[in-house]
């Protein structure tokens, strides 16, 4: 996905990528939100108590459990994408608000992480419509704030060096991805205390 929407790629479709980047945006936090929310809703239905805390514990653990080790790689997911071929047929705003909202639901596409997981079901237990709707609109801040790295994609060396730059960053953002996920756990450990 960085590699599509980049200045270069939308120049090259007579589109402004800051519109389509702003849009991709508004779609990841928008439908992020209301995923969350509606998760958030539906765990509103079972009983409160501790046992909320306990499960996302585990949830956390076994994402760790994956995210830190070569089971990763054999994490449950779709094979869909989002369709590049939209890119040649509508507007760069148009395609932009759409993939946002397929990644901003974070479970539409490839799954790369557990935390993808981690963060459905943590809207879910939070038991609230507006704590769901928080984890889901941070989720989606998260898949927004990534095209912020393709900024610089400004000519072919530009899109060159966003490969090389992901491809070196890939092993560092896998190990803040466990790290996010272990405070978390640290988080849920203190409230269960």
């Amino acid at each position: 996905m960085l590699a599509s929407i980049t200045p270069l790629g939308e120049r090259s479709r007579g589109f402004s990528w800051r519109l389509t980047a702003s849009a991709f945006a508004v779609g990841a936090v928008a439908v992020g939100a209301v995923a969350g929310a509606l998760a958030g809703a539906a765990g509103s239905l079972a009983p409160g108590g501790a046992w909320r805390s306990i499960v996302a514990l585990a949830i956390l653990v076994v994402a760790v459990g994956f995210d830190a080790t070569p089971l990763r790689r054999r994490l449950p997911s779709t094979r869909r994408q989002v369709n590049e071929d939209w890119m040649a047929r509508y507007r760069g705003w148009v395609y932009g608000v759409a993939f946002g909202a397929q990644l901003g639901v974070g479970l539409a596409t490839v799954v790369t992480s557990a935390a993808i997981y981690a963060a459905a079901l943590g809207a879910l237990l939070s038991g609230t419509v507006w704590a769901g709707a928080a984890v889901g609109a941070a989720f989606g801040i998260t898949r927004a704030v990534s095209l912020l790295l393709a900024r610089g994609a400004r000519d072919p060396a530009g899109l060159a060096r966003l490969h090389r730059r992901l491809a070196r960053l890939e092993p560092s953002v896998r190990w803040v991805v466990v790290a996010a996920e272990l405070v978390a756990v640290t988080v849920v450990l203190g409230a269960l205390a």
